[in-house]
Order: C-alpha cells, then sequence, then structure tokens
C-alpha cells in the first residue's frame, strides 16, 4: 500500500474565510517503509498570514513572495498523490484548505484521486481518550524525536506523523518498524522474533540456598509466633 503522509502550514485558521496555503509537506510510505520519494512546496499565499499563524510557522511574507501560486504546483501535486492513501493529523482541516484551492482553480476534490483517507487525530483520541493528542503530546507519549520541531514546519510534522503512525497501529499489519537514514532515504527493520523454540534453563536452589531460606522462616515464625501461614504449602 502506498500512503501519503499530510501536512500543510496556513496564513490562519479558516479556509471558509479566505486564509490561504502557506506550505506542504508529504512523506511517501510504502509497505510500512519509508522511500524518501517525499514532496515540499513553499508558496505564494497572495495575502498576509496572520500574526499567531506567523508565528507557529515562522514564514514571513518576505519570504513567500517569490515563491509559487498553488496554481503553479497543482498538475503535480494531484498526480503524486493518485491513488494513494492519505495520512493526515486533523484530516477535516487540511483537506478543507486543500479543497479550497481546487475549487479557486476549478478542479475537483481531493478524496476523489485517493484511494482512501485517515485521520490520525480520531485513531488517537480512540486509544488515548481524555489526554491531550495533538502531534506534540503523542510524538512525547510514543517517543518520537520531535527536538528538531522549534516551529511548525509543514514536511517535518508529516515526517513526525509517519513515525507516530507506525507507533500507532504497530502489531497491525506488520511488526516492521522503519526510520530513515540521516539522508531521508533507506529503511532499519526490526523483525519479529519467534521465541518458541528456545529452551529456557530452570536454576536450581543449591543445598545452602535451601538451609539459609528455611533459616528466614524460622526467624519470621518465630516473630510471628507461630502465625506463618505459607509454610504448609512448601513442604
Amino acid at each position: 500500500m502506498r500512503q501519503l503522509f499530510f501536512d500543510t502550514e496556513t496564513t490562519g485558521l479558516s479556509a471558509d474565510d479566505g486564509d490561504r496555503i502557506v506550505e506542504i509537506g508529504l512523506v511517501e510510505m510504502v509497505g510500512r517503509r519509508l522511500t524518501g520519494n517525499d514532496r515540499h512546496w513553499y508558496l505564494n499565499p497572495e495575502r498576509a498570514s496572520s500574526p499567531e499563524a506567523e508565528r507557529v510557522h515562522g514564514l514571513s511574507a518576505d519570504f513567500l513572495a517569490d515563491k509559487p501560486r498553488f496554481a503553479q504546483i497543482a498538475d503535480e501535486l494531484l498526480a503524486y498523490i493518485a491513488g494513494a492513501e492519505l495520512v493526515i493529523h486533523n484530516a477535516a482541516f487540511d483537506l478543507g484548505f486543500l479543497d479550497a484551492e481546487l475549487q479557486r482553480l476549478g478542479r475537483g476534490r481531493s478524496a476523489e484521486l485517493v484511494t482512501g483517507i485517515v485521520d490520525t487525530l480520531a485513531m488517537a483520541r480512540e486509544l488515548f481518550p481524555g489526554k491531550s493528542n495533538n502531534l506534540d503530546a503523542l510524538c512525547r507519549r510514543l517517543e518520537v524525536d520531535a527536538s528538531a520541531r522549534t516551529v511548525h514546519g509543514a514536511l517535518l510534522d508529516a515526517g513526525l506523523l509517519a513515525q507516530v503512525y507506525i507507533r500507532l497501529t504497530r502489531g497491525q499489519d506488520s511488526l516492521v518498524i522503519d526510520v530513515r537514514d540521516e539522508r531521508g532515504a533507506g529503511a532499519m527493520s526490526a523483525e519479529a522474533v519467534d521465541f518458541g523454540c528456545l529452551e529456557l534453563p530452570v536454576l536450581r536452589a543449591s543445598a545452602e540456598e535451601l538451609a539459609a531460606h528455611e533459616a528466614v522462616l524460622d526467624d519470621l515464625d518465630k516473630a510471628s509466633q507461630g502465625r506463618v501461614v505459607w509454610r504448609p504449602a512448601l513442604a
């Protein structure tokens, strides 16, 4: 199965009010192995980010001014996601923004191009009800190293989400855990091991150890005035 871990950064919180995408990150996994065939774009949103949003993603209007518009990368993006399963944390938010961008271009909805959509926020809420289930909290709980996440970044967050997903679904389909190397490609595997063929040794107490144990029981029996109850069961 080809899965794409998808994340966006935006100018604000409401696609309906005209907020736009400023960054897209996608990380590819095939057969639960990260391939390194990822995609990342910074986008000129043609409007300013809210101060709150800019504090989150750190992308200034000056930085984004010379970046492509969404329309310029739409064909490449849609060809890349076609036929894949999208894995998104809080899918309604990111897909709401993606579909708003596609609507401006007169294109179809993203759900029509992919084979399925998995919302890891919904998964986490089922597994950890009543707990914080944002990406930072899940990284801490599932021991995913998020130390590089000083600001939100779409590609970084998509990579973290891939590692969180592996841990959330461990044991469902496979016991293979994949991580990218320093270049972002390749994988290490921790395969399941069958211990059924192993014969475990049985260590018997020596005569000296048995005598020492009896001495301890004698002391306990004396201290409790003969109320030791487990000794007959050991006889």
